[in-house]
């Protein structure tokens, strides 16, 4: 990374981003009770909050704020301050919460950092897998101390595609119809339920491609820096950002050929 004036800045959001997602995954690890149940609903019933994520959120909220007063700060749990800085955290406390719910190990906790409308730090720390994913904006993108690349791209027919599905019964089936319609066309399509672990398995090479409708800014704002930092491509539909409407990533000849196809498959609307 070249030397700047905000070379430090950075440096310093890393190692508080860090640090917080290790302490929340501590917590969420060693502190989650043995009858954990669902404490609110959102969307729909299914869409879940337990207590974890409000306390997860409450751990990282707090520690953001001892070393860092004056940022703003955008939680999924409903933290959510302007700040005078500059710099704004986005924190999920727990991607993937119904993984967790049912203890399976896709969850993570997903913190990132954003300079001027722009995200410059991620960190996505899965404890049940044992990784944790960092990517400052111009360094690279890297789990643990291994530089990830995101895998070279396979023929489009051979590519495996990750996905996720929302909570809203009208937007799951729109959702569905458009996985019958892609399925043909790839390799295969996984499931994952964590949109942060998606986009870090792209970083990774685990996956050739990632698409979602429905995400959040807390769901793909520390995934994204990574994925694009290993050498993927981002964005929402053709032109524009990832956003609530589409976000995409994929190895770059992949991104080439998927992009335009959820377009025509209508993956941006329910």
């Amino acid at each position: 990374m070249t030397d700047t004036p905000e070379t430090g800045l950075y440096t310093e959001l890393l190692d508080i981003a860090l640090e917080a997602a290790r302490r929340a995954g501590a917590l969420l690890r060693e502190e989650r009770p043995e009858g954990l149940g669902v404490a609110a609903t959102k969307t729909s019933p299914i869409d879940v909050v337990t207590e974890m994520d409000l306390a997860s959120e409450k751990l990282i909220t707090a520690y953001l704020a001892e070393f860092r007063p004056d940022d703003g700060l955008l939680g999924e749990e409903g933290a959510n301050s302007a700040g005078s800085s500059g710099v704004r955290w986005v924190v999920d406390p727990i991607d993937g919460t119904v993984n967790y719910l049912y203890g399976r190990q896709d969850w993570a906790v997903s913190i990132a950092a954003e300079l001027a409308g722009e995200t410059v730090v991620g960190v996505v720390a899965a404890p049940a897998r044992g990784h944790v994913y960092h990517a400052v904006r111009g360094a690279g993108a890297w789990l643990g101390g291994e530089r990830l690349h995101c895998r070279p791209a396979p023929p489009f027919a051979e590519a495996l595609i990750g996905t996720g599905f929302g909570y809203v019964r009208e937007r799951r089936q729109a959702q569905a119809e458009v996985v019958a319609r892609l399925l043909p066309q790839v390799r295969d399509i996984r499931r994952s339920g964590s949109a942060a672990l998606d986009l870090c398995d792209v970083a990774a090479g685990r996956l050739d491609g990632y698409y979602e409708r429905g995400t959040h800014a807390w769901d793909h704002a520390a995934g994204e820096l990574i994925a694009r930092e290993a050498g993927a491509l981002t964005g929402g539909r053709p032109g524009r950002p990832v956003g609530p409407e589409l976000a995409v990533a994929a190895s770059p000849a992949v991104f080439d050929e998927l992009q335009p196809l959820l377009e025509d498959l209508g993956a941006w609307h329910d």
